[in-house]
Order: C-alpha cells, then structure tokens, then sequence
C-alpha cells in the first residue's frame, strides 16, 4: 500500500504564550529544554511555564520559546510514532522563526546549532529594532499585487514600509516605520484593504533588520550545516533545498526580504508532492492558511500532547 507522503511545517513568532510549556512537562522529550538552555544560557523551563505574555513578547525570548516547543513537539511525534502513522516526511518548512526547526526536523543542523542561532537571531533583531523603531501590520482582503503598488506609492512619498509576509491570499504583511504603517492603515480603503496592527517589537523582514543580517550572517558562516538532508523551502526563495546550497546566505536574506510562506506552500503541495502538512508547535495559524492557500490538502495539527497521542492512538 503506497503511503501518503507529507510534509512538516513549523509556526514562527507571534505564536508564543504564556505557560504553553505546561502540557509538555511530563513528556519524556521534554528533556531537550535543558538542552537549548545550555546552549542559549536562558531557563527554558521558567520562560516556558511561568513566565507573562507581556515579557514572552521580548522578540529574543518569544524566538526561543516557540522554536522549543516546536522542537519538543516534533521529537515527541517522532518518539510515539504518530509522525510514522500519517506517512512518508518528504520536506520540511517553517515560517520565519519556523525555518530553524524545520532545519532541525530535516536533519540540516542539529539542536544544539540550531538553539545557538535562534538565540543570537533574537538578540540581533531585537537590537536591530532598538536602533531603528518600527512595526507591522496585517493587510486583509487585498491582492497582494495592489499591496505592492500602496507599499511603492506610499515610499515615493517618503515613508518606510515594504511588504513583509506573503502569507495566503487576503492576507499580506506590511513592515515598515510606524509613520508608514499608519499610512499605509489610512490608504488601505482605497484597495478594498483593512489592516490589523500585529504586536511585534520591530519591522522584520524589512530593510530596517540589516544590521541584524549582519551579526546573524557572520554566526551562520561559523555553523555547520549536514551536505545532504530532507528538502527543506526556504523563505526567501520558496525553493526547495536539499544541503547543496547555501543555507547561511538564504537565511540571513529571510531577515530583510519577504517571507514567501504562500509560493512556499505552493511547493510543498505541488512540485513536492506532498498531500497532507503537518503543523507542528504552538498554535493552529499555518493550518489555517494552509488551507487558504491549498484547501485540497489534508492538515494536521500536533499542538498538544493529546494531539500527538491521538493521531499514534
């Protein structure tokens, strides 16, 4: 009987809250906590269980505490078998922060690697919006080509802001300055746009995280990633990637350029075949625009123990 190949996919920040450690506690993959605190020198366990929303919103810690329970996640579907029970995983994405554990899951870096990046990857783009105060938002209900063309108009007449996320139709993300975002908020009408403020420490995936891409870079250059691993789409390109590429400069262009989850999408379920994704980590927001953008295919959500144990069952 021919198996169902599919595909794993890894939320990005934003998906973080507080105590959304607390249903993983008593899983036995809930060791590589101490793994990632090592390395990152943060108490993955308090950020995890104890610590408020407000203070989770610190971009560096809410990069750290989503990639770790993507990645207790993934480890707990591997070990009961239900990862097994759905299917052939024949790629991996991850959306922004995702990419990381999606790189992890693929086999390209290991945890440790992966945990020391995401750790110097917050604490670049928080400094990064420090020196340079901006924020994003979400335009509903706007081709993303007429998006485009607000963004163009609105920095011809001198203010900051640039397309961000490209994320499912009807829903595109602006970055920028704040005097740009309330710009572009103010002429979002005049394309059928609304636009929804997201609560976000800077403008990524804009211009304004250069100096990020550089300290990031130079830790990407010094990293070993695996010559061969699981396809992996990136972000910045939505290709696939298989290890004959160049994994630190797609990742460092990610920090400044679009993320491409959409076309990203589109490859899973069409070039590669995939027939089922599976969100694995915090939260249901990839699956709801998974089926946006493919509503054909099959989605599954491992967001809890309960979930993982009931697709093993």
């Amino acid at each position: 009987m021919e198996r169902m190949p599919i595909g794993l996919v890894f939320p990005g920040q934003g998906t973080q809250r507080e105590g959304m450690g607390t249903p993983w506690r008593d899983t036995p993959s809930w060791k590589l906590t101490e793994e990632i605190s090592d390395v990152t020198g943060e108490d993955l366990a308090a950020l995890l269980l104890d610590t408020p929303d407000e203070h989770l919103r610190r971009t560096d810690l809410a990069q750290l505490t989503v990639f770790t329970v993507a990645v207790v996640a993934h480890a707990e579907g591997v070990r009961r078998g239900t990862l097994d029970a759905l299917g052939d995983v024949v790629a991996c994405a991850g959306h922004s922060l995702g990419e990381y554990a999606a790189l992890t899951a693929a086999g390209a870096l290991s945890l440790s690697a992966a945990a020391t990046l995401v750790a110097a990857r917050g604490r670049a783009m928080r400094q990064a919006a420090e020196e340079r105060p901006g924020t994003m938002g979400v335009l509903v209900a706007a081709p993303l080509d007429e998006i485009g063309g607000l963004a163009e108009r609105v920095r011809a007449d001198g203010f900051d802001v640039w397309v961000a996320n490209v994320n499912a139709p009807g829903q595109t993300v602006v970055s920028g300055s704040p005097e740009g975002i309330d710009r572009i908020e103010a002429e979002a009408p005049s394309i059928g746009a609304k636009m929804i403020r997201l609560k976000v420490g800077g403008a990524f995936h804009s211009p304004y995280m250069a100096p990020a891409a550089d300290s990031l870079g130079a830790a990407l250059k010094a990293t070993a990633f695996a010559p061969a691993h699981l396809p992996v789409v990136a972000n910045a390109d939505a290709e696939a990637h298989t290890g004959d590429c160049d994994w630190p400069e797609l990742a460092t262009r990610q920090l400044t350029s679009p993320v491409l989850w959409e076309p990203g999408v589109r490859t899973l379920v069409g070039r590669l075949g995939c027939r089922s994704l599976v969100e694995i980590g915090p939260g249901r927001t990839l699956s709801g625009l998974i089926r946006r953008i493919a509503p054909g295919t099959e989605v599954v959500s491992l967001d809890s123990p309960a979930a993982v144990a009931a697709v093993a069952a």
